[in-house]
């Protein structure tokens, strides 16, 4: 069990290190996918809401701290993303769920969550309104992250599902 959890660490160290970097030349407008906030639904999938919200709150702080943002905002964001995400989770479901439609679904809920409250608290003060800062910015980051999980989404099908 210990090891299971090590090795989300691990591969939550290469997201982060790929959602800093190199995700950055994917940037269209200044609008990147989020992959941090897919491994959180993935992680909703697989292990349950609870989980997925205390592994939301960690890597969501470690994101603040790394990238100097607004201290504990990715946090809070990211930890609503894991309890939304967890939701849907079905312990008799799991494999049929990361490897269909429905895995999109999920992100697309909890991604516009997401980044219905991020932009709701980073725009407070700033000269773009709240509903252009939400439309602008949340739901095309939405549907880009949303675009983006079609690649494990075929994955876990591929794998699963053959």
């Amino acid at each position: 069990m210990i090891s299971r959890y090590i090795k989300y660490f691990f591969v939550f160290i290469i997201l982060l290190a790929f959602q800093t970097s190199a995700l950055q030349l994917l940037s269209l407008e200044r609008i990147t996918p989020d992959i941090l906030l897919i491994w959180i639904v993935y992680l909703a999938l697989k292990e349950g809401q609870f989980r997925a919200t205390l592994w939301g709150f960690f890597i969501g702080l470690l994101f603040d701290l790394i990238t100097d943002n607004f201290i504990g905002l990715s946090a809070l964001t990211k930890t609503i993303c894991g309890f939304t995400a967890g939701y849907f989770f079905n312990d008799n479901k799991t494999q049929l769920t990361l490897g269909s439609y429905r895995f999109l679904f999920v992100v697309l809920v909890s991604s516009l969550v997401h980044n219905s409250i991020y932009f709701l608290i980073f725009t407070q003060g700033a000269d773009i309104g709240l509903w252009r800062a939400v439309l602008q910015f949340g739901v095309i980051t939405t549907l880009y992250t949303t675009t983006l999980a079609l690649f494990p989404m075929f994955a876990f099908a591929r794998k699963y599902l053959t």
